[in-house]
């Protein structure tokens, strides 16, 4: 049997070469900051990508005629809101432009889910904060199930500095 080389537009798991994503989950913390600069810095320097994975918690969508609908609608704005700045940050400096995915339910299943269903995923990147009394749902779901996952987990500590991250990057 003959093993014929890779052409330019595959990989050994058939993607695209230069396509391996990054993936970020967008919350409201301040280390989220660090692992966005962090993920799109790598992308910009590997030729990768960033996706950007937001949570609705199923709490705080309240079912019932049509007013799911509405809090769904205004959660998916906030987002969006919040998206675009951080994905205007990755356009004008990294030179990376993000993609935006948004999904319902536990923020760590639908982490872990998201991994599952793009195969791109090369590696997720998650902030951690410094309070060491704070606890981190996610991260703690994840580091339990981490043998089992398809890519490599990244954790940025929240407090390290712009310019350190722009070093080890």
């Amino acid at each position: 049997m003959a093993i014929r080389p890779l052409s330019d537009e595959e990989t050994s798991f058939g993607n695209p070469v230069g396509t391996r994503k990054f993936l970020v989950l967008l919350d409201d913390s301040r280390e989220c900051l660090n692992a966005m600069r962090f993920a799109a810095m790598r992308a910009a320097n590997t030729g990768g990508a960033v996706v950007i994975l937001s949570v609705i918690p199923a709490e705080d969508i309240q079912h019932g005629f049509g007013v799911a609908d509405v809090m769904r609608a205004e959660a998916q704005e906030r987002i969006e809101a919040h998206f675009e700045v951080f994905a205007k940050w990755m356009r004008a400096k990294p030179k990376v432009e993000p993609e935006l995915v948004i999904r319902e339910g536990d923020p760590a299943e639908e982490l872990i889910s998201q991994i599952s269903d793009d195969p791109q995923i090369g590696v997720v990147v998650l902030g951690l904060n410094s309070d060491k009394s704070a606890a981190n749902p996610v991260l703690t779901r994840l580091m339990r199930e981490a043998g089992t996952l398809a890519c490599p987990i990244t954790i940025v500590p929240g407090e390290m500095s712009k310019e350190r991250l722009e070093a080890i990057t």
